[in-house]
C-alpha cells in the first residue's frame, strides 16, 4: 500500500505544482529550465496517476507493479475483485488514452505540416536569406515550419516592408531557434492534453505557460546574435500591424499582445538569473520525472 499511496500523493502534488508553476515568473529568468520543469511536471502527472490506478487494481498481489502485473498476467487476474478489477482497466484504458491521443496529434500535425510545405513549394519564393522563403501577402507574418530533416522559415512580403533589416535580422534568428531547439516538440504532449481534458482550465494555463516560455527561450537564443532592442521593435510592429495567423503546426514569433508585451518588457529590462536558483529546478525536474519510476518498484 505504500507505493500506492506515495503514487497518489504525487499525483496530486503535481496537479498542486502545476497551478503554481502556471502563475510564476522567476521562470522567466530562465525560461529553459522552467521548460524542464514542465516537461517533468507533466510526465509524473501521466506515470502516477496510472501508477495510483495499477498500483491500487494490484494490491492482492503484495508485490507493487512490476511485480503485480506479471502475476496478474499468469493467473488471469484471478485473485482481482470488481473493483480491483475496475481499477486495472482505467489505469490501462487510461494509458491507451493518453498514448492514442499522443500519436494522433503527430499525426495530425505532421500531416498538416507536409499539406503547407507542399503549398509553399507552390507559391513561395526563395528569399536572399538562406534557408527563407518568402510568401507574396500583405499582412505581417514570420513563422518556422519544423521538420526532422529540414525546417523552413517563412516571412511575408508584408514582412519586408514592415522591418528594417536588423528587425528582420531578428526575428529570423527568433525563428530559427525554434527549429534548432525543436520546441514543436516541446508543445506536442501539452497540446495532447488539451485536446483530451479540454474543459479544464489548469491544463490551458499549463500549455499558455510552456507556449511563453519557448518564445521567450527563442528569444534568448536570437539575442546571442542580434540586439535585444532590434528583436523588441520587431515585436511591437508585428503586434500593431495585426499579424496573420500562423498555419497548424508552425511556430510563430508573435503570439497574443500581453504574451508579446511581456516579453518585449524582458528583452529591454533582463534580470539575470541566479545560477543557485536554475541549479535547484533542474534538480527538481529530475528527481520529479525520476520518482515515479522508482515508487512502481515498491514491492507493497
Amino acid at each position: 500500500m505504500t507505493g500506492t499511496a506515495l503514487l497518489a500523493l504525487m499525483a496530486l502534488s503535481t496537479v498542486g505544482g502545476a497551478h503554481v508553476l502556471s502563475r510564476a515568473r522567476w521562470t522567466w529568468t530562465m525560461p529553459r529550465a522552467g521548460i524542464a520543469l514542465w516537461q517533468a511536471l507533466g510526465l509524473a502527472w501521466g506515470v502516477t496517476t496510472i501508477g495510483t490506478l495499477l498500483g491500487y487494481a494490484l494490491l492482492p498481489y503484495e508485490q507493487g507493479i512490476t511485480g503485480g502485473i506479471p502475476a496478474a498476467f499468469a493467473d488471469g487476474a484471478a485473485r482481482l475483485d470488481a473493483w480491483h478489477l475496475a481499477a486495472l482497466l482505467a489505469g490501462l484504458g487510461l494509458t491507451a488514452v493518453l498514448l492514442v491521443m499522443l500519436v494522433y496529434a503527430v499525426v495530425r500535425i505532421g500531416r498538416a505540416r507536409r499539406r503547407h510545405r507542399a503549398l509553399l513549394a507552390l507559391v513561395a519564393s526563395d528569399s536572399a536569406v538562406p534557408g527563407t522563403l518568402v510568401v507574396d501577402h500583405p499582412g505581417a507574418a514570420a513563422y518556422c515550419v519544423p521538420g526532422m530533416r529540414s525546417s523552413k522559415v517563412v516571412v511575408s512580403a508584408g514582412t519586408l516592408e514592415l522591418l528594417d533589416s536588423a528587425e528582420l535580422a531578428a526575428v529570423l534568428a527568433h525563428e530559427r531557434a525554434h527549429a534548432r531547439e525543436r520546441h514543436d516538440l516541446v508543445l506536442l504532449p501539452f497540446a495532447s492534453l488539451r485536446q483530451i481534458f479540454p474543459q479544464i482550465g489548469l491544463v490551458g494555463r499549463c500549455l499558455d505557460s510552456v507556449e511563453l516560455l519557448i518564445e521567450m527561450a527563442a528569444d534568448d537564443r536570437a539575442r546571442q546574435h542580434r540586439q535585444p532592442r532590434e528583436l523588441a521593435t520587431a515585436l511591437l510592429r508585428f503586434a500593431a500591424a495585426r499579424p496573420v495567423a500562423a498555419p497548424s503546426g508552425a511556430l510563430s514569433a508573435v503570439g497574443d499582445q500581453p504574451a508579446v508585451l511581456t516579453r518585449v518588457r524582458r528583452l529591454m529590462e533582463p534580470t539575470e538569473p541566479r545560477r543557485s536558483v536554475r541549479f535547484a529546478a533542474l534538480a527538481g525536474a529530475t528527481v520529479i520525472a525520476v520518482t515515479p519510476f522508482l515508487l512502481y518498484h515498491l514491492p507493497i
